[in-house]
């Protein structure tokens, strides 16, 4: 390998080991806040754990020479002793596809899981599940290798172990508590969806692990243009996951009325998934077609689990890496320019991406219900109730909220930090009799005067045209309040994921104004003029008989106190 293509291998490496953060995000947006900092912390961790057991162990079972029909020989335990003469760069960037493989199943297991049995089963992906399947695909003498089995960046020696693992997991955890609800003879008579409490995150996760796909699909290149070189393998990598994406926003616009924003995010990730195995090796109306169909399985899969199989993976782990690890790996038996079924290559090569597929997956889940039984009978998988329910933040970790800090608090002003108008201290603390510091009417000019208080509560972002339509008829005096609300409209279903969406308390404001000269039905009529959008979420209004108004400062009661 020349030094330039070496660097480049590094750089593909630090590309690679920033979509930790990538899966970090996604995970963590996906999935409530009163978990977000377990998630962060083993996505960590299994990056952190996985190094000293791939470094120890699993290298030297993926670069051992004693492969024989698919079984490990003897493990060349010799391997960092002569390492001097080897690259350096290539168990660096094994380092970084394992911690990835590693890190995929945390995803379907969020909210549920022992902190302490995640540490035991990535430590094992990492030491033994991904080196022994890996070897057979990318060490020369692997025998899927020998039969000319194509993986070029990990489809399904990574993605289809990661997504088979993260089945397996969420099948031995069972569902988060409240996803479903059973009849006495517990089978599911309805399921709830779960919304992830930021999309925000979620999609910064997303093009996090668009970015490091680059380096994920690029760095195993040896030349620069040309089928399999590196200008083709960013085109293929771009083309799939953007295709994918559109195909999933028409899909779910079509099928629920609306475009599902998580599910996007998904499908972006899906035809990453989908491509990954076939990067170097189809051409563009190939990674459109691979990624088309990429966009539709991950709909299909995600759905199929949760309402038909009830199965909850919370962020769509098994359907982007496992449904679609497989799909990109049968794909190049149908799109690889040189063997391919749909450019003359016969069924030949197709029959052998099947049967490295299926011997991988078989692998990885015998290796998997093994590693979850035992952590299962002698050290515990699953949280308990309690922790699931406070959150394992606050148990497992001792922290309130990994938000801390960036939450809006109310903020009480002591008198030296408010703004006190020039007035002394004196002043404040009442040392002048309030009926000697402003004059005060005893007697109202408007006896007669009724009082309504009308009360809207709507979102927040209307603050802004509904002060500015209550000041362009005088309404001078409000108080706004930041709370949370919750309401379903009849015959109008959203939906979360393909599941219809439950009331969830959402930020709302209350704005309360009390009037006696500006006429109520004006209050009313002006603030639904700007609130109507015809959607859910408008808000509502109420409207109150009041008794009295007495302003503090000046005593007044009645019609002079709202006069300012």
């Amino acid at each position: 390998m020349s030094e330039v293509w070496s660097v480049w291998f590094l750089i593909g490496a630090a590309l690679v080991f920033f979509m930790q953060c990538g899966f970090a995000m996604v995970e963590t947006g996906f999935t409530r806040a009163k978990n977000a900092g377990n998630i962060i912390m083993k996505n960590l961790m299994d990056f952190c754990i996985g190094t000293p057991m791939f470094m120890l162990l699993g290298f030297c079972l993926m670069m051992s020479e004693n492969y024989f029909f698919g079984f490990i020989g003897k493990p060349d335990l010799q391997l960092f002793t002569n390492f001097a003469e080897n690259d350096w760069s290539a168990f660096v960037f094994n380092l970084v596809f394992c911690a990835t493989a590693a890190t995929i199943v945390s995803g379907s297991m969020a909210e549920r899981t022992k902190f302490s049995a995640y540490c035991i089963y990535s430590a094992v992906i990492s030491a033994v599940v991904y080196p022994i399947e890996a070897g057979w695909v990318w060490n020369s003498q692997g025998w899927l290798a020998q039969l000319g089995f194509v993986d070029f960046a990990g489809g399904a020696a990574i993605h289809s172990v990661g997504g088979t693992a993260a089945l397996i997991g969420a099948i031995f955890l069972g569902p988060r508590i409240g996803k479903y609800d059973y009849d006495k003879k517990g089978k599911v008579t309805k399921v709830h969806a779960i919304p992830g409490h930021s999309l925000t995150l979620g999609a910064l996760g997303t093009f996090i692990l668009w970015f490091g796909w680059y380096g994920f699909n690029g760095a195993a290149c040896t030349q620069l243009l040309g089928v399999g070189g590196l200008a083709a393998v960013f085109t293929t990598t771009t083309i799939a996951p953007a295709v994918a994406a559109v195909t999933t926003m028409i899909f779910t616009w079509i099928k629920n009325g609306k475009p599902d924003v998580s599910m996007t995010l998904n499908a972006s990730l899906a035809g990453l998934v989908a491509i990954t195995p076939t990067c170097a090796t189809v051409d563009a109306l190939g990674a459109t077609i691979i990624g088309i169909v990429a966009g539709i399985i991950v709909v299909i899969v995600v759905e199929g689990l949760d309402v038909k199989l009830h199965i909850d993976d919370p962020v769509g782990a098994v359907a982007v890496h496992l449904a679609n690890g497989i799909w990109g790996t049968l794909s190049d038996g149908l799109f690889n320019v040189e063997s391919g079924v749909f450019y003359g290559g016969g069924f030949h090569h197709l029959g052998i991406q099947a049967l490295g597929e299926f011997t991988i997956v078989l692998w990885t889940a015998v290796c998997m219900v093994i590693v979850f039984s035992l952590i299962k009978k002698f050290h515990g998988l699953r949280a308990s109730r309690e922790e699931e329910v406070i959150g394992l933040d606050k148990l497992e970790h001792g922290i309130d909220s990994s938000y801390a800090g960036f939450i809006m608090a109310p903020q009480v002003m002591t008198e030296g930090q408010a703004g006190l108008g020039g007035l002394s201290a004196a002043a404040v603390t009442g040392d002048i009799p309030v009926e000697k510091a402003v004059p005060v009417a005893k007697t109202t000019s408007r006896p007669d005067a009724k009082f309504h208080m009308v009360t809207i509560i709507t979102r927040p972002s209307k603050f802004d045209e509904l002060k500015s339509a209550m000041n362009d008829i005088n309404v001078t005096g409000m108080t706004v309040t930041n709370v949370l609300g919750c309401g379903q409209q009849h015959g109008n279903v959203q939906k979360y994921r393909g599941v219809e969406m439950e009331m969830t308390l959402l930020p709302k404001i209350k704005i309360d104004i009390v009037v006696s000269e500006v006429p109520v039905e004006l209050v009313v009529t002006a603030a639904k003029e700007v609130l109507y959008t015809g959607h859910i979420g408008d808000g509502k209004i109420f409207v109150y008989d009041v008794q009295n108004v007495i302003k503090v400062r000046t005593g007044e009661e009645g019609y002079e106190a709202l006069q300012d």
